[in-house]
């Protein structure tokens, strides 16, 4: 191989690696609410910092994600660019649309400069239904191990190391309240690239029409 060879094999591997890393996925809200996609996924995130996190069987996720660390994590409903303190350091919210069906959490560490591996991020988005939707389901895919609830129940989850497959777990038939629901999820990353995506289906399994992402809904 000369050596003229191997620089352009070298700066091609170099343009492909930062195409991939770089976090052009995601983007702050720009507007008060966003409907799902055409495919029902929810495209409307707060996400916490990542928190240093370790394994990825069924005991040790729900471990990880049970642990309190930080006041009310099951219940709060944070704001864009509120701070929580883990461990002695400081973590942000961060309020975020994804351009694509998945949310890629490598993409969201990557801009922050944060770590991207044994991480579990924390999820939430606000659902608002203009009635009350019965029978419908929470689906969601993780890469890595994830848990999930909605209005504080525990839903979902699925574990080991895997990549997002669409509706990989699927909730129970559940009922979305009028206005204000609650969805959150908490993901745990081993190593490697880490996204989830999550929608809702309807009695007849199909996308769910008619709600909205909007963090100020009561």
């Amino acid at each position: 191989m000369s050596k003229a060879y191997f620089v352009a094999a070298l700066t091609v591997w170099a343009i492909a690696a930062i195409a991939q890393v770089a976090p052009v996925t995601l983007t702050t809200p720009s507007s008060a609410e966003k409907p799902p996609d055409a495919s029902g996924f929810l495209q409307r995130w707060l996400i916490l910092e990542p928190i240093p996190a370790n394994g990825l069987t069924d005991a040790v996720v729900q471990a990880t994600v049970k642990k309190e660390y930080f006041p009310n994590q099951f219940t709060v409903v944070p704001h864009d660019g509120d701070k929580v303190t883990v461990g002695g350091t400081e973590l942000v919210w961060h309020a975020v649309d994804t351009k694509n069906y998945n949310v890629n959490l490598y993409h969201f560490s990557y801009g922050l400069k944060k770590k991207t591996s044994d991480v579990l991020f924390w999820a939430v988005t606000v659902i608002n239904s203009p009635r009350e939707m019965r029978d419908v389901r929470l689906a969601i895919g993780s890469n890595a191990a994830s848990v999930w609830w909605v209005n504080g129940k525990e839903v979902a989850a699925v574990y080991g190391d895997r990549q997002t497959v669409i509706d990989d777990a699927v909730s129970k038939r559940i009922t979305l309240q009028k206005g204000r629901n609650i969805v959150r999820g908490a993901i745990v990353n081993g190593g490697g690239a880490t996204d989830f995506c999550a929608r809702f289906l309807d009695a007849d399994d199909k996308p769910l029409r008619g709600i909205t992402v909007n963090f100020n809904a009561q």
